[in-house]
């Protein structure tokens, strides 16, 4: 994917007046920032959803990997997998509803009869669906498709989510069968994105970033963690996106990667760490700022702040085309432990994995971590955020994702550049 394809946040929050010093931002005011919104809102309104050829091309690609594994078909549960290669999206229940990508021939589904009219309209690749009645087996219905479909022997692929009392209940009706991992399908086929994907990230993220930019600028003396979290949740959702997540945290708190029961208020001087993010259809935005309130950083924190910078872009330097997933985690601790952090997971430190892979999942393959050999291909996307974690004293944490180019990662939401200046 060539860079000038996706406009990035620096060209989005020029348009919409957002290039605000961390100074400025804070003596804002609230008619300028509704103002600021509604600009941004307009640069992003136009994202596109994926089309039915794409989901038509990912079958078929599916098909190929099916045939390839020698795999009769693969089965699909309500959620992401299903959503990606279908368009359906559809809540899990104890009600079995599915859908079947045969090896060849078209996609099957298997719902629940008194929910047949809402699937109907929700379909938009292929038409082919089985109802089940409330005292009826859903999984007899599966085992006659396997049987129409001509697969005597060998295996079916079940994709990663599908539940236990799902792949039991088929097994019980089709026990001829061997039932393995779908993963060489559906992860090969998710964990590289398309232009149109990225495209839709790069918007999600966006959004993150000039909502934790309006969160920033809220920030008083006294507010709750909470009331920070509500803000950006609400940015978020005014600038476009779903709002999904806003992780926000004050002074020692903020030593805990994933925050603590300790509910403090803001202090001039403390340490704000904001880890967020939203949708745009379907797909996610990751994005971590850490920023001191009030006034200029003690001598201490800015050290800290500048070796969490540091660390992040050896993660990002060290992110090749051809290397492996572990690389990136090797390259941003080995700066950590050199500082005297660590070594390894240990605290005061990093104490996990560097990154993790994104898309229509915030979480999904091909993790930043130790042991991971796989890798790095064009279309993969995976964050870059190893925090720095002193407990008793503050945590430091940057999180900006990446895509992988054939000339290496481009980031989907600038660094922060300097402890004064967080939004680049």
């Amino acid at each position: 994917m060539k860079r000038k394809e996706f406009l990035g946040l620096s060209a989005l929050a020029a348009t919409a007046g957002l290039t605000l010093g961390f100074t400025q931002l804070n003596n804002h005011k609230e008619k300028t920032y509704s103002q600021e919104i509604e600009k941004l809102k307009l640069t992003i309104s136009d994202a596109e959803p994926i089309t039915v050829k794409e989901r038509e091309n990912r079958i078929a690609k599916a098909q190929r990997l099916l045939i390839e594994n020698k795999i009769g078909a693969l089965i699909l549960d309500s959620g992401t997998s299903l959503n990606y290669f279908t368009g359906v999206k559809w809540g899990q229940s104890e009600r079995a509803m599915l859908a079947i990508i045969p090896a060849k021939g078209t996609v099957k589904y298997i719902c629940p009869a008194f929910e047949l009219d809402r699937l109907k309209e929700r379909i938009i690749i292929g038409n082919d669906v089985r109802v089940w009645e409330e005292d009826e087996n859903p999984f007899r219905l599966v085992a006659h498709i396997f049987k129409e479909l001509g697969i005597k022997a060998g295996d079916i692929g079940l994709e990663k989510k599908v539940r236990f009392f799902i792949m039991d209940g088929i097994k019980k009706e089709a026990p001829h069968l061997n039932y393995v991992s779908g993963d060489p399908i559906s992860v090969a086929c998710r964990i590289i994105k398309s232009e149109a994907e990225i495209k839709l990230m790069q918007k999600a993220n966006d959004i993150t970033l000039a909502a934790i930019k309006i969160g920033v600028s809220k920030l008083q003396e006294g507010m709750k963690q909470s009331q920070l979290a509500a803000i950006i949740m609400k940015a978020q959702n005014d600038l476009g996106g779903n709002a999904d997540f806003a992780l926000c945290l004050f002074g020692q708190s903020s030593a805990y990667p994933h925050g603590s029961k300790q509910a403090p208020t803001l202090k001039t001087g403390d340490i704000v760490l904001m880890d967020c993010g939203c949708t745009v259809e379907s797909y996610n935005s990751d994005i971590s700022r850490t920023v001191v309130f009030g006034n200029s950083p003690s001598k201490r924190q800015e050290e800290i702040w500048n070796l969490e910078k540091k660390a992040q872009l050896a993660g990002f330097e060290a992110a090749k085309v051809g290397a492996t997933c572990e690389a990136v985690d090797f390259a941003a601790r080995k700066v950590l432990i050199d500082a005297g952090f660590g070594p390894g997971y240990k605290l005061p430190g990093l104490p996990h994995r560097t990154g993790h892979g994104i898309g229509m999942d915030g979480h999904e393959w091909r993790n930043m971590v130790k042991g991971n050999k796989k890798l790095l291909e064009p279309g993969m996307c995976f964050s870059i955020e190893p925090t720095i974690s002193i407990i008793g004293e503050f945590g430091i944490r940057f999180e900006d994702c990446v895509y992988m180019t054939a000339d290496g990662p481009q980031w989907f939401s600038q660094p922060s550049k300097s402890i004064n200046e967080p939004f680049g």
